[in-house]
């Protein structure tokens, strides 16, 4: 929340993976930062990040919902509140049933299907697309300036000690306990930070944009990494994956995003991983 010449910002989960980047930029750009986790913000960064739960409604559906609605109902209170940015997710854009070939090109026209998400039994999914769909909602009511940032699975340097569910997905790719080809919508942790920090300084940001960077499938990402780490026992998933869709960053580029080279954030997270303890290499 800008309060005019002091700068003055609000990040929830500010000890998160994508907060603390964001904290960290806000402070060397020169913002004073509020780090809550439960309290009214801007950067509303708060979500439970996980896939399963004995109780899915009330562990991860209720508690994403109701935290982006509780924010945005402080925030409506003050008029010093100019713009709210919510950390929304891919999960909420590529749930269309639409089956993903290599002839899709998802953009942020696209809208995860709830009722497909519950049938599935996708929570993560599901919370995210129910709490960015209560948050336009209530924006719109309200009269709040809200922009919505989805990002892909966030990779990259981890600045807090423990780790987070996007690095662990890629650890266990790389640890060979993934063992399924998948595709993965990469994007790195800081070009999604900076990504926050350009929504709300720019004043023509507005509705959700797309933060993906590379789309790559596992013998691709294994290729990359055995470039690097010659040494290093990387698990085998034989072909390429034939049906590597694309996710559109013309709405991102159009706002100054940019994003760097998937090398770089891959060899970064594993560096990152081995610097603090959750990979043996």
């Amino acid at each position: 929340m800008s309060t005019g010449k002091t700068k003055t910002v609000c990040v929830t989960g500010a000890s998160g993976y994508i907060a603390s980047w964001l904290v960290k930029l806000l402070l060397q750009k020169g913002y004073t930062v509020k780090g809550t986790v439960r309290d009214p913000s801007v950067f509303h960064t708060a979500s439970p990040a996980q896939f399963s739960a004995t109780d899915p409604q009330a562990e991860i559906v209720e508690p994403a919902v109701k935290g982006t609605l509780n924010v945005l109902k402080s925030c409506a209170k003050f008029p010093t509140v100019k713009r709210v940015v919510l950390t929304s997710s891919m999960a909420s854009v590529t749930g269309t049933g639409t089956p993903l070939t290599s002839d899709v090109v998802l953009d942020e026209t696209c809208y995860s299907d709830p009722l497909l998400c519950e049938k599935n039994k996708e929570w993560y999914p599901l919370s995210k697309t129910l709490a960015e769909e209560a948050a336009w909602k209530f924006a719109e009511v309200n009269g709040i300036d809200l922009v919505s940032m989805n990002p892909g699975l966030a990779i990259g340097p981890l600045l807090q000690p423990t780790l987070n569910l996007s690095v662990e997905i890629f650890r266990n790719l790389i640890s060979g306990i993934q063992t399924s080809n998948k595709n993965y919508r990469f994007v790195d942790v800081r070009d999604v930070a900076s990504a926050h920090i350009q929504a709300f300084e720019v004043p023509s940001a507005s509705g959700r944009y797309c933060l993906v960077g590379h789309v790559a499938d596992s013998p691709d990402t294994l290729k990359i990494l055995q470039q690097f780490y010659s040494t290093l026992c990387l698990p085998e998933f034989g072909n390429p994956s034939n049906s590597k869709y694309q996710v559109s960053m013309e709405k991102a580029k159009g706002l100054g995003i940019t994003f760097l080279p998937l090398e770089t954030s891959l060899r970064d997270s594993v560096e990152s991983l081995k610097e603090k303890g959750f990979l043996k290499i």
